[in-house]
């Protein structure tokens, strides 16, 4: 095992683990994404804190008993120890750096801290391009990229995949008779990229990009200067930016049905929205939740026509057209309301139900960059027909630059054109 990690069996877990004034437990499986992209944290970090903190791992799938035990039921999981008491934080999913470090730190005196952190070396990568973003634009541009024989670095602040790894189903991508699970779809685009040499910094933070030499810096620690930049940080859920969304984000109102459908089996939900992805998605909850009812600003649906005959003819569907909310409140730890406004009478009621989903479009995630990249009028960034932005040496792909569709398809379609024309410029 590197670093000062050791790997166990639950049989040894009192002693490696709870007999220890201090140890940090990672329960991993194989054939797993976000535990490949713990290690490259979790090695590193063993080396810096594995003198005063145990580093164990154990293989999640062969130790079910005691995964039970602790209630642990994804890979990867960080458990913290402090004299055999699990304490800080539980990280799950796509672990970022600096949250291991913050509960590691907890663990230790402000002294030891000190020292610790000043053992922490900065490094400099040098490559050929790097990919910012890894949804279907920029794993499709690395795959091009790798097999032009450019190194290729792919810097995401999640995980791989993009919106898409959340979406339920895709139904229409080209080559899948059947239709595939979003996260699927993006697992094998992954591990395309990687088989073809893609060099992956998941799950990080990106303390700055600087569009001039076309480097950034991740994690606190690594800057990587290219000589080409694709950025294909694509886009995220628009916010209504009415009164009580902010506050119950993720605590009642949610903008993925694929991660919170499960949560309302037999409740009644509102979603907000009338185009494809509120349709469909509505469409997913229904295999969950009793009751649907679909909020929107029109007097018709704005989604594909197939999705809409199916939503019409689900009985656990209703439509409220030309209403709009204006208000979001919460009662106790499962009942929500929203307050509707009628656009035809301006009279305002409100809709109780145990949870909000709200798919009202998209904006594009450009916050990293200065203000030097031309957008147009809706803010996203805008390129030549071979996906150059209007600085030297970047290149935009995918949701994040200015189109008139946004689908799957077009955005493997830019990134297959960036990568081409990245390339050219290379040769």
């Amino acid at each position: 095992m590197a670093g000062k990690i050791t790997e166990i069996n639950q049989d040894q877990y009192e002693a490696a683990v709870l007999n220890k004034p201090l140890a940090v437990l990672d329960f991993y499986s194989t054939e797993c994404p976000p535990c490949e992209a713990l290690a490259t944290k979790f090695e590193p970090l063993s080396e810096l804190y594995g003198d005063d903190v145990a580093f164990v791992k154990i293989f999640r799938q062969e130790n079910r008993e005691l995964a039970k035990k602790l209630d642990v039921t994804g890979s990867p999981t960080l458990l913290f120890y402090k004299d055999g008491e699990i304490v800080g934080d539980r990280l799950a999913g796509g672990i970022k750096r600096s949250d291991i470090m913050r509960n590691l730190d907890a663990l230790l005196p402000e002294e030891k801290v000190k020292e610790i952190r000043a053992k922490i070396e900065e490094k400099t990568t040098e490559t050929d391009v790097v990919v910012l973003g890894g949804g279907p634009a920029g794993l499709t541009a690395g795959v091009y990229l790798a097999q032009a024989r450019l190194k290729t670095i792919l810097v995401d602040i999640a995980l791989p995949g993009g919106y898409v790894a959340t979406t339920h189903q895709v139904s229409n991508y080209p080559g899948f008779v059947e239709a595939q699970n979003g996260y699927m779809l993006s697992h094998y685009m992954s591990e395309q990229a990687k088989a073809n040499g893609v060099e992956f910094r998941a799950a990080v933070e990106i303390d700055y990009v600087d569009l001039d030499c076309r480097c950034l810096k991740i994690d606190g620690y690594e800057t990587i200067k290219a000589r080409k930049l694709v950025i294909a940080t694509g886009s995220r859920p628009r916010p209504l930016g009415v009164p009580g969304e902010q506050e119950y984000a993720g605590n009642g109102i949610s903008y993925c049905a694929t991660c919170d459908a499960k949560y309302f089996q037999d409740k009644e939900v509102v979603v907000i929205g009338g185009g494809n992805s509120a349709i469909e998605e509505s469409l997913f909850i229904s295999k969950f939740a009793k009751k649907i009812t679909v909020v929107h600003q029109f007097d018709h649906l704005q989604a594909n026509r197939e999705a809409q005959e199916k939503a019409f003819a689900d009985p656990a569907i209703e439509f409220l057209f030309e209403h709009e909310p204006r208000e979001f409140r919460k009662y106790g730890s499962m009942d929500m309301g929203v307050v509707v406004e009628d656009l035809k009478t301006g009279e305002r009621r409100e809709v109780r139900t145990n949870g909000i989903f709200v798919f009202v479009g998209f904006m594009p995630n450009i916050e990293m960059f200065d203000d030097r990249l031309k957008l147009d009028q809706w803010g996203y960034l805008q390129t030549d027909e071979e996906m150059r932005t209007n600085l030297p040496g970047v290149f935009a792909a995918g949701d994040v630059k200015s189109k008139r569709y946004r689908q799957i398809t077009t955005a493997v379609s830019d990134g297959t054109i960036a990568a081409i024309a990245v390339t050219k410029e290379m040769e």
